[in-house]
């Protein structure tokens, strides 16, 4: 690229710099030069990407070199316009004496209201030449293809950089170290906003820290997070897929409903099956900043997401598993199982040609590849519905995986020297249990060792388990090569038992047999416990929560039911809660276990024991009126009474878990 002489002013020194920092985006500036002539075949380009993809700084690259080409370009920024008639106008300034105008609406998402009156009025107004773009994060609407306008507009989406424009930015911005470059590349998912802010931070900052995170949500989401709804965002910065049911529990203090539509109208928002999540740019930041700012109530928050997933899971949502999996985050545990959403690769079927491309990735991998890929074989061919592959975007061949059950094993895995010996042990000593055997993991991408940071093993294995037909799997059969270190600490994290006696040896080469035991609660039960360890809580226990006394199964409306009583000795006596012998004794026992709760529900930050005081005013002062509480706590009534939900429902949450607990 030839850069433009060193500039005379600041602002011209702005430019040149930007110019200088401009990498990739071959094809679309090609397309962009097509358009630049007298016949062009599109007039109206609709440009959208997610936040963090380089649309603005594209326009600008475009705006350069159509300059040079004798147009005038003029930029109008979506969020500098205000809600007043003529707003549009006014930016264009004296547009029809311009011969060859370039148009930028950029931001378009805050001002697509005017999408209308730009087709009807402002667009067909424009000088015959005109070039526009409008660069917005969603696709464009149905309208701008037809009346007519399906031939002069067109639609191009921005995609993630691949990693050779990655390290053409790294290098743009000065970062020489290769290892560092391609950790930052990772990382980023090929966002070249994410991947600049990173490399501009320093090369020693970790990719979490808080000057990447605080610019990371700055130029992403900050506008839209302003003044309020701070924890339906940390709630959908947590889980992989929110809806109005998770917020329902998650946060009792919020309209579930009003809180999904808010979610919804976000700008880096996206819909996901019955719900919404966030981009993963924007959730990584308002996880991370979350973190920061207030740990206590990031372990709350997952903690009761986890108790959510869990419940519906088991009640007839077994794809939930993916979501409880998500929580997690132990590097081990995501290598093996989960679907982090990647923008590399995706899970597909077999293919016609399959064999043929994998025959001699599967031979070069050990001494008896060869052989070994004469069993495989097979499985392609005969039964490929148990074979799950995964392809990067130029559907490249990237990995496989192979897996059984005992209940509907094909012929060709009774028969197989691995899994036939396998099948039969499932068979013996676990009848009826739900049972997943698998024969191949392989990870093209990664080497002998494995690599922990390739998404490909989590997300074939994944699959397998949601295409297996099995609600919950109780014991799953691991085929682990001693040599794989990331497996073998894999099998060690999910408590993994070698059992030897079913290790195939070929060539010297020594497939184990590693079985997990999930327990009686399955593999759902043994994702929420992970969870749970990771927050530094004691298991849940996967029995009804029993009173060991009395047998009477406690719930949130009985501890809810003994706030409301705290004045009232007769009735706290008769509260399932209670313990003791006589009725002082009884009622004093929920008195002290409801203060105990009240003590140790809530973390330290400022919201955190607004919510404690609320609590401890509104309950356990017998002397203070709510009206009172609320007035000396400095909130309005409505706020009061709002926040008295959310800390009740907490209580009720701590003494749940120290029940199950003990």
């Amino acid at each position: 690229m030839q850069l433009s002489p060193m500039p005379a002013t600041l602002a011209e020194r702005l430019a040149w710099r930007d110019e200088q920092h401009f990498v990739g985006r071959e094809p679309e500036l090609e397309f962009f030069d097509s358009l630049l002539v007298e016949e062009p075949s599109h007039q109206v380009v609709l440009v959208h990407g997610p936040g963090g993809i380089g649309k603005s700084t594209l326009l600008r690259e475009v705006a350069r070199r159509a300059e040079k080409r004798g147009y005038q370009p003029t930029l109008v920024e979506g969020r500098e316009l205000a809600p007043v008639p003529g707003e549009i106008e006014h930016a264009l300034g004296d547009i029809s004496s311009v011969e060859l105008p370039l148009i930028m609406f950029d931001t378009y998402e805050r001002m697509s209201a005017a999408s209308g009156y730009l087709r009807h009025r402002l667009l067909p107004s424009l000088p015959a030449r005109s070039l526009v773009i409008l660069a917005g994060r969603k696709p464009p609407e149905p309208e701008w293809f037809q009346g007519g306008w399906e031939r002069l507009a067109t639609e191009l989406e921005l995609r993630p950089f691949d990693a050779d424009d990655a390290r053409k930015l790294c290098a743009a911005h000065g970062l020489t170290d290769v290892a560092r470059c391609d950790e930052l590349i990772t990382w980023a998912e090929g966002s070249p906003l994410a991947l600049s802010l990173a490399v501009a931070s320093g090369e020693n900052l970790p990719v979490d820290d808080p000057n990447v995170v605080r610019a990371m949500i700055r130029r992403l989401a900050q506008t839209e997070l302003d003044g309020g709804n701070l924890d339906v965002a940390a709630v959908a910065a947590l889980a992989r897929c929110v809806n109005a049911r998770m917020l329902r529990d998650v946060l009792p203090g919020v309209d579930p409903e009003e809180a999904e539509a808010w979610l919804r109208s976000r700008s880096f928002a996206e819909p996901l099956r019955d719900g919404v999540t966030l981009h993963d740019l924007v959730r990584r930041a308002v996880r991370s900043d979350l973190r920061r700012r207030d740990p206590e109530r990031e372990r709350e928050l997952r903690r009761r997401i986890a108790d959510h997933l869990h419940a519906r899971a088991t009640q007839g949502e077994p794809r939930l598993v993916v979501d409880l999996a998500e929580l997690r985050e132990n590097s081990a545990l995501r290598w093996g199982f989960g679907a982090a959403d990647s923008v590399r690769y995706r899970v597909d079927e077999v293919r016609e040609g399959d064999t043929v491309a994998t025959a001699p990735q599967v031979a070069a991998r050990s001494k008896g590849g060869e052989w070994w890929w004469a069993l495989t074989a097979p499985f392609f061919l005969q039964a490929p519905g148990r074979v799950c592959v995964v392809r990067d975007a130029d559907e490249n061949l990237c990995g496989f995986c192979i897996s059984v059950s005992p209940h509907d094993a094909p012929a060709v895995a009774e028969s197989d020297p691995l899994l036939g010996p396998w099948l039969a042990h499932a068979r013996r000593e676990h009848p009826g249990a739900e049972v997943m055997l698998w024969r191949d993991s392989i990870d093209f991408t990664a080497g002998e060792e494995g690599d922990m940071s390739s998404p490909v093993l989590a997300l074939m294995n994944t699959a397998a388990v949601l295409r297996s037909g099995l609600t919950n799997p109780r014991y799953s059969y691991l085929p682990i090569h001693r040599e794989n270190k990331v497996a073998m600490e894999y099998a060690r994290a999910v408590g993994a038992q070698h059992t030897a006696e079913l290790d195939l040896e070929v060539d010297d080469h020594v497939t184990e047999c590693h079985v997990i035991d999930y327990g009686p609660g399955g593999m759902l039960a043994r994702q929420r416990a992970t969870v749970y360890a990771e927050l530094g809580l004691p298991p849940p226990d996967e029995r009804a929560r029993d009173d060991s006394t009395s047998g009477v199964t406690i719930t949130a409306d009985m501890v809810r039911d003994a706030l409301r009583s705290l004045d009232n000795p007769l009735e706290l006596a008769g509260s399932p809660l209670a313990t003791g012998d006589t009725p002082d004794e009884r009622a004093a026992s929920v008195r002290a276990l409801l203060a105990d709760a009240t003590a140790n529900a809530f973390g330290e930050a400022p919201d955190e024991r607004l919510l404690q005081q609320i609590m401890e005013r509104g309950y356990l002062d017998a002397s203070a009126s709510h009206e009172s509480a609320a007035l000396e706590l400095n909130v309005s009534r409505a706020t009061y009474f709002r926040r008295l939900r959310v800390a009740s429902q907490r209580v009720a949450d701590y003494v749940l878990a120290s029940r199950a607990a003990s």
